[in-house]
């Protein structure tokens, strides 16, 4: 009998989006699966979508936000053996998404499992490179390195209750605790079938800031890792070449093109400025990291024989 899981979603105004990924959770062959949605001060229909779905809404005020501490509240609320956590922007593809992300937690020694990300025909052409680079298509039952994202993945419950989630981190707490899951002899796996669309489409602004963010917690997990202003311009002109060239075997639109320059000099211009922060993250820059705007909600994709479900009944708001 499948394990029964606790699903904790972090939402700040995500009324375009939580539906879909909600209705997707209630499609899935899972059964006896808890919904508890950490909202941290949504003013739109967020939180009454998730009650229509009977979630169990706990509330962080947003001062007090980070998303290692919205992820410890609503673990505290878990109920499930094992704990999936999802960004309130992603929904499942296929209707086995759950069954197929918990499956390696059945195994004591699997700590965490994440799956695979996938964008939408308006995401951004070098943030689909990104997703295919991070997310393979093939699984790996017991991975080398601690990469993981919590946008998609499952933790053992008794694994949590024993080493929280960071809360002072301005990112990554995901990595910080595979790393530490790791380093007790526990094991990672990926699952390419547990597949989520990701809605990213974000501006500019909002690239450099979530990448400077990342940088930043990264700094502090790795001191010793240093990324200079050769480095930075290495980057950037290796994936724009690399982009370029998918671009062109793939017939991507002109619309490509102009992303791909900023894309990728937002991404590693925020990379480059966060290895150089010093000091605690201001007010000001919790604002722009953790609140991004603009997201899009569009279609799914079909990539393996299981039938997806079905999202065309749904409106943009859930």
């Amino acid at each position: 009998m499948t394990t029964r899981c606790s699903v904790v979603i972090r939402a700040f105004n995500e009324e375009r989006h939580i539906g879909r990924l909600l209705r997707g959770i209630s499609e899935q062959t899972v059964e006896e699966v808890e919904i508890i949605v950490v909202d941290s001060g949504s003013t739109d229909k967020t939180v009454s979508i998730a009650r229509e779905y009977a979630a169990n809404i706990v509330t962080i005020p947003p001062a007090e936000f980070t998303f290692g501490r919205s992820l410890n509240q609503g673990c505290e609320q878990a109920t499930g053996e094992t704990i999936v956590l999802a960004s309130a922007h992603v929904y499942p593809v296929y209707p086995d998404w759950l069954e197929r992300l918990i499956n390696p937690l059945q195994d004591p020694k699997t700590a965490l499992a994440y799956g695979k990300q996938r964008g939408t025909v308006e995401t951004h052409f070098s943030e689909s490179q990104h997703f295919a680079k991070l997310y393979p298509e093939n699984s790996i039952p017991d991975q080398e390195g601690a990469f993981c994202n919590n946008a998609n993945a499952a933790i053992r419950s008794d694994l949590w209750k024993l080493r929280s989630y960071d809360e002072d981190l301005s990112g990554l707490e995901d990595l910080e605790w595979a790393m530490w899951a790791k380093s007790e002899g526990y094991r990672l796996s990926y699952v390419a079938e547990a597949e989520v669309v990701h809605v990213h489409n974000e501006t500019p602004r909002e690239v450099f800031n979530r990448y400077r963010r990342e940088a930043i917690a990264l700094k502090r997990l790795r001191p010793h890792e240093h990324l200079g202003f050769t480095d930075f311009a290495g980057l950037v002109i290796s994936n724009m070449t690399s982009d370029v060239r998918h671009a062109l075997r793939e017939g991507a639109p002109s619309s490509a093109w102009p992303e791909i320059l900023w894309f990728r000099f937002a991404q590693f211009w925020g990379t480059y400025r966060g290895f150089g922060h010093r000091g605690p993250l201001s007010d000001e820059l919790k604002q722009a990291f953790y609140y991004p705007r603009g997201f899009e909600v569009v279609g799914g994709n079909d990539a393996r024989a299981v039938e997806p479900i079905d999202y065309s009944s749904e409106t943009t708001e859930g």
